[in-house]
């Protein structure tokens, strides 16, 4: 009989049949992206891509470790734009290995905008990829 390893909630892999709190719909999305943010002494600058977006918040996975509360920034580069959508303020609200979600805090009107563009156009995308 094979044993199974009890997995901790923090260490229970990223899976879209996890439990649906979120209160905004989301877009499965590959966006680069990189984040920063201060860990006690230490400034924390990581690279990584958004996995999921919603104009609530973003999964991301990157290369540098986040803890659960951290406020970071966040400069996310969009399709075709050169300029990054700056988001001033996100809290990491959950971490799992390399993933982590953040809510997103403090948005500029532009920049929300932007958003709110991009995820019209990849709704659009992924209700015509389903037809």
């Amino acid at each position: 009989m094979r044993q199974m390893k009890h997995l901790r909630q923090s260490e229970v892999p990223y899976s879209s049949h996890s439990i649906e709190r979120r209160k905004m719909r989301r877009s499965c999305v590959s966006l680069a992206l990189m984040y920063s943010g201060v860990n006690g002494d230490d400034v924390l600058i990581g690279d990584g891509s958004a996995v999921d977006l919603s104009e609530g918040g973003v999964g991301i996975r990157g290369n540098c470790p986040v803890k659960i509360g951290m406020e970071l920034t966040l400069f996310l580069y969009l399709p075709d734009e050169e300029e990054p959508l700056f988001v001033s303020e996100v809290v990491v609200s959950w971490t799992t290995g390399s993933l982590f979600g953040v809510e997103l805090n403090e948005v500029s009107l532009r920049d929300g905008d932007r958003l709110r563009t991009l995820l019209l156009v990849q709704s659009a995308a992924q209700a015509e990829s389903v037809q």
